[in-house]
């Protein structure tokens, strides 16, 4: 499934909390290195886990989902299922790893 990338608030709820299935949500800013090195994390991750939707959500310019979901250090992970965050994780780390942080 092709990486989303959640250009402004209004598109989060139809793209992440109104989806089904489970949502894997990136925040993320262009500025933070680490955030940049889990780009190509989230495009081989994209590619072994078909039916798993990537949403990308540029903290910078769209700030209110974040807030509320108390993000305060990223990159930060939620997963969400059927819209409701099941599972957190902050921090750079190779695939396996965030799989298997967020139970994939």
């Amino acid at each position: 499934m092709d990486i989303v990338h959640v250009e402004n608030e209004k598109d989060f709820a139809p793209e992440v909390l109104n989806a089904s299935g489970k949502v894997l949500v990136d925040f993320w800013a262009s500025w933070c290195g680490p955030c940049m090195m889990m780009a190509p994390v989230l495009e081989d991750m994209a590619k072994a886990y078909p039916d798993l939707k990537i949403v990308k959500v540029n903290v910078d310019a769209v700030q209110e989902p974040a807030v509320k979901l108390g993000i305060n250090s990223i990159p930060a992970f939620i997963l969400f299922e059927d819209g409701k965050a099941i599972k957190k994780t902050v921090g750079a780390m190779p695939m396996e790893t965030l799989a298997k942080q967020l139970g994939l």
